[in-house]
């Protein structure tokens, strides 16, 4: 049965992939025949997710790798997975039990919320791996994992032990002293009540205000203000009994903590080291600062001083750090005005006293004070913005400004005072952080969040990439990953959520501390099963950091029984108990004697998304338990990656794989970028430019996006998806189709079992075909070694349309009735075999399928042997001989083309001179040279005839007379409109291009369009004014 006219993308993909899947064609280890390893680690898409076009991308770049050396015999792993996407998927849930229940996960429990997470992901959860299935992927489907696999409450068929390899790390790092619990500013989502990763943060650009108010100085103080120019001259000189400042957010300047000036800018130099007052609150509680010096304000910008809120503004808080001044926190999950602690009045007297020097506050102590005033408790953020900025203004203690001030973004009426003073309120563009799913404003927050240590583990993963342990490419990725890690805070790793790995940590009181209180009073009731020893409130707390309940159990029972020297009981709860029942004693009793009861409580937080899939190389290959996996495949060979997450997770990666079994995570890190439409755009719903590549796949087929991918993988280069390039690349599979099928029809598979060696060759076309598959073969595996996957990708196009597709298939249908035609059959079977090997790792899928379709094979196309071939095979007298024919058939069809001579009309052509080697070319392939070219007659000339063009060659030269033909004076006439049109086009780009502003103002995917387009026309303008001078020299 012969082969189908056409290839059916949508048909054979499916039939191919449980092909695939029936034969275990991706197992870790198939078709092995050497000792080297090459594992690649998918980065695990979010278990809530679906393909999208990074997917495709970055997944097309990892199947080629590992395509290429399986098929080369390497044990090879390429390691499945996906990620338990903490936030991104208790979103999903949540959403799901709201609308069909109308309840909060709160309604249910922790338990049994988490119960339907695990329910939801086992209906959810296998979408993606059939998406990733439909791109081609060949990962070890098998060994597929997860990041919460072996969780409590996990149900069946969630086999492997990551979390094992997560609660180990967490209780490792934290005994070597790399994990702690502290106080720090965080990026906070007040509609998920957690802290976010910065990765997790959208800053938005939006329209905004600044306002502008006068913080008096204690005690009616007032010092000599004196503002000059850029050239000395004063330009103000007043009395003042007030600094200004300016803010985005008045609401926080309850928590302010001082005022802060450049130790340089001598307009408050006589007030450094003075306080002033919050001018809102109570008349009479009104708080004082400082006014100190630090180099963060800039004197150029605004008034040159800026309140301090440590607690709520990532800036202030590193001010407040360095001069040691307190941070009072003013919300509370919600991004509600706190309403707990003392009452404003109390509260505030703290404060001041601070603010005089008469006493200090611990960290802890700071955080509890609600320095909120009572009649703001409670109130939603802006609602307490709104209030703040009323009360300030209503006392008079805004900034005045003339009603026309341009800062102020409003037309005047024309009854409107221009005159007139009003509050200044700046209207400005703002950048505002916003929760990328929760869509709210994300607050800076002090909260109490368990970090690693970063300074402590960077150190190694500094050394593994300058030495070479570890290599990143492109190399510019290399400046980016040291900056940062050079630069590094401490890591944020607890989020206020349900779903992921609770950390392991309970809290038990502190028995050595100053909180606990021994009562030595008998008790008044015998059958009474408890009572209390005294916990006086705010005690301290103990951590237990252990890997199970079994464990902590264990551990506080020897450290209790140690301070009580009496029986223990461990009682593990999962909420905070009362003070009270924190330490019990139950009496003795007839069936039990007495014994103290210790109630210990969990830690309520789960780790960071980005902490578990940090772990992903050893944790997917079975550690801590020493499998043979693990021996086998790790380090990993490469990783591949957008480099918008080379700090979030390959440096952590490095990190903690260096922490923990003291070795780099993988060899090699690709970088690439976004993949961006096809203006280079990036891609967003607003926009509507979004690319379904599930929708490419139905539409064009996988094979041509995957080879779209690889040919716009250039390293560093802008990766611009266009769907016309998508559709050029179904054509060359067309393409390749077709030549299969010609072969096909020809009986050049008849009883053809698969040949690894070249047939050796008599004809010149055929030694031609083979140097040239020799030499693409080096290139193809230069190239990938390289990760220059679209220097691959362009070898292989140019090589199978360009030289077998285009010029070896219409060599060779004459000598299939020739003498040669046996060996012309086994050279097109052989070179067809070698296209279908070489393009297998991009285009999976039809040449799994001609692979299938055509011969007798041992093996599947994805386990054929990936040739060895080389230089050996190159014959370099048929390469000249052929590329001088080539050479001279394109230049009569390029000149024809040009000047629009009919394409059926066949030409009379003269031959002018000609060296030795081009007649010898051309008296052996005289019959291709005229068939191709469509030329009649060759006849040879010392002159060239009148109304005759040049086409030039190497080593001579040969004329077309077109005297006749055409009409010369009309075509030259209609070229030189066309190319006056096209220079004149470009000079106007160029003029663009050449403007500084236009270049610096407008869009980058303007800019660089407008580039493309000149270097397009500037081609155009190039062949333009090459036919236009050929006609010129005919008349």
């Amino acid at each position: 049965m012969g082969m189908d006219k056409t290839f059916d993308a949508q048909a054979a993909e499916a039939r191919i992939i449980a092909k695939w899947q029936q034969a275990g064609a991706f197992k870790a280890g198939a078709n092995k025949s050497r000792d080297e390893s090459f594992c690649i680690m998918l980065p695990p898409p979010n278990v809530t997710g679906a393909l999208h076009v990074g997917h495709a991308f970055n997944h097309t770049l990892m199947d080629i790798l590992t395509r290429w050396h399986r098929m080369r015999g390497f044990d090879t792993l390429w390691q499945p997975g996906q990620d338990h996407a903490g936030i991104a998927t208790q979103l999903q849930v949540e959403k799901k039990l709201l609308a069909e229940e109308g309840k909060r996960r709160a309604d249910l429990g922790r338990e049994a919320f988490l119960a339907r997470v695990w329910e939801w992901k086992g209906q959810y959860g296998q979408t993606i791996i059939d998406q990733m299935k439909r791109l081609g992927n060949s990962c070890d489907w098998e060994r597929n994992a997860f990041t919460m696999s072996g969780a409590p409450g996990a149900p069946e068929g969630n086999d492997g032990n990551f979390h094992d390899a997560v609660i180990k790390v967490f209780v490792d790092m934290y005994n070597k002293g790399l994990i702690y619990r502290g106080k720090r500013l965080v990026n906070w989502d007040p509609h998920f009540e957690t802290a976010i990763s910065d990765l997790e943060v959208e800053n938005v650009e939006v329209d905004g205000h600044m306002w502008h108010f006068k913080y008096p100085l204690a005690g009616g103080a007032t010092y000599r203000y004196v503002e000059k120019d850029e050239d000395g001259n004063v330009i103000v000189d007043e009395e003042r009994d007030y600094i200004s400042i300016a803010t985005t957010r008045p609401e926080t300047m309850l928590g302010d903590g001082a005022v802060a000036v450049h130790p340089s800018d001598e307009r408050y130099a006589p007030i450094v080291g003075k306080l002033c007052e919050i001018p809102v609150g109570p008349k009479e509680h009104r708080r004082l600062i400082p006014i100190i010096t630090d180099e963060y304000p800039d004197p150029d910008f605004g008034s040159g001083a800026v309140k301090i809120t440590g607690a709520h503004d990532a800036n202030d808080y590193g001010v407040a750090k360095r001069a040691g001044i307190p941070m009072y926190r003013l919300m509370d999950t919600r991004a509600a005005m706190r309403a707990d602690g003392a009452a404003y009045a109390e509260a505030a007297e703290i404060a001041g006293a601070v603010a005089r020097g008469e006493r200090s506050l611990s960290e802890a102590e700071a955080d509890a004070l609600n320095l909120v005033p009572d009649h703001l408790r409670g109130l939603d953020r802006y609602e307490a913005r709104k209030a703040v900025v009323a009360e300030i203004t209503a006392e008079g203690l805004a900034m005045m400004t003339r009603a026309d001030d341009p800062r102020l973004g409003r037309k005047l009426g024309e009854e409107d005072d221009a005159a007139a003073q009003v509050p200044l309120v700046e209207a400005k563009k703002i950048m505002q952080p916003f929760g990328d799913r929760s869509k709210v404003v994300i607050e800076p927050m002090l909260t109490d969040q368990w970090f690693v240590d970063a300074q402590k583990v960077v150190g190694p993963a500094l050394d593994a990439v300058r030495s070479g342990r570890t290599k990143i490419v492109p190399e510019s990725g290399e400046k980016t990953y040291f900056h940062w890690l050079e630069n590094i805070e401490p890591w944020c790793i607890s989020r206020q959520l349900w779903w992921g790995h609770q950390i392991p940590v309970w809290y038990g009181a502190d028995i050595g501390s100053d909180g606990f209180m021994r009562q030595s009073s008998e008790l008044t009731d015998q059958g009474s099963a408890e009572y209390p020893y005294g916990v006086q409130y705010g005690f301290v707390t103990r951590q237990f950091c252990v890997s199970s309940e079994e464990e902590v159990r264990a551990t506080a029972q020897r450290y209790y029984e140690t301070k009580f020297s009496e029986p223990v009981e461990i009682r593990l709860s999962s909420f905070i108990p009362d003070p009270g029942a924190v330490i019990m004693k139950r009496p003795d009793l007839d069936d039990k004697p007495g014994a103290v009861i210790v109630t210990l409580w969990r830690d309520p937080d789960v780790l960071d998304t980005w902490f578990s899939s940090g772990l992903w190389p050893i944790g997917t290959l079975g550690w801590p338990e020493a499998t043979e996996e693990y021996k086998r495949y790790f380090p990993t060979s490469v990783l591949i990656t957008g480099q918008d997450i080379l700090f979030f997770w390959v440096a952590r990666m490095m990190m903690m794989q260096l922490a923990v079994v003291d070795d780099v995570p993988f060899r090699d890190v690709y970088l690439h970028g976004l993949v961006r439409d096809a203006k280079g755009k990036k891609m967003s719903k607003t926009l509507g430019n979004v690319v379904d590549p599930l929708e490419i796949i139905d539409e064009y087929g996988a094979d041509a996006l995957r080879f779209t991918n690889a040919s716009m993988a250039s390293l560093g280069g802008v990766l611009k998806l266009d769907t016309q390039r998508i559709a050029g690349y179904r054509n060359f599979t067309t393409k390749l189709w077709n030549a299969c099928r010609f072969a096909e029809m020809n009986g050049v598979w008849e009883n053809h079992a698969t040949q690894t060696a070249a047939p050796h060759a008599q004809a010149t076309v055929n030694r031609w075909i083979i140097s040239e598959t020799a030499k693409v073969r080096e290139t193809v595996d230069s190239a990938l070694a390289d990760y220059r996957f679209n220097d691959a990708a362009s070898a292989l196009y140019g090589f199978v349309w360009g030289k077998v597709c285009d010029w070896y298939v219409e060599f060779a249908k004459p000598l299939f009735d020739g003498e040669g035609a046996a060996e012309t059959r086994a050279t097109m079977a052989w070179v067809l075999d070698q296209c279908m090997i070489l393009l297998h790792p991009f285009m999976p899928f039809i040449t799994e399928e001609l692979w299938e379709l055509t011969g007798q094979r041992a093996k599947l196309c994805c386990h054929a042997d990936w040739p060895e071939y080389g230089a050996g095979l190159v014959d370099d007298a048929a390469l000249r001989e052929m590329t001088w024919v080539i050479s001279l058939i394109e230049n009569i069809r390029s000149a024809r083309a040009q000047l629009r001579v009919p394409v059926g009309l066949k030409l009379n052509m003269v031959q002018l001179d000609l060296d030795d080697a081009g007649r010898a070319a051309l008296s052996r392939n005289m019959a291709l040279v005229m068939k191709l070219a469509r030329i009649a007659s060759l006849e040879e000339v010392a002159e060239l005839p009148k109304g005759s063009i040049t086409v030039a060659v190497e080593g001579g030269s040969f004329g077309l007379p077109l005297d006749g033909v055409i009409d010369i004076a009309a075509e030259r006439a209609r070229l030189e409109k066309t190319l006056a049109k096209a220079e004149k086009e470009r000079a106007g780009i160029e003029g663009r291009l050449k403007n500084p502003k236009f270049v610096a103002s407008a869009p980058e995917e303007v800019v660089t369009e407008a580039r493309d387009n000149s270097a397009l026309l500037a081609d155009e303008i190039a062949r333009l004014t090459d036919a236009v001078v050929r006609l010129r020299e005919i008349g």
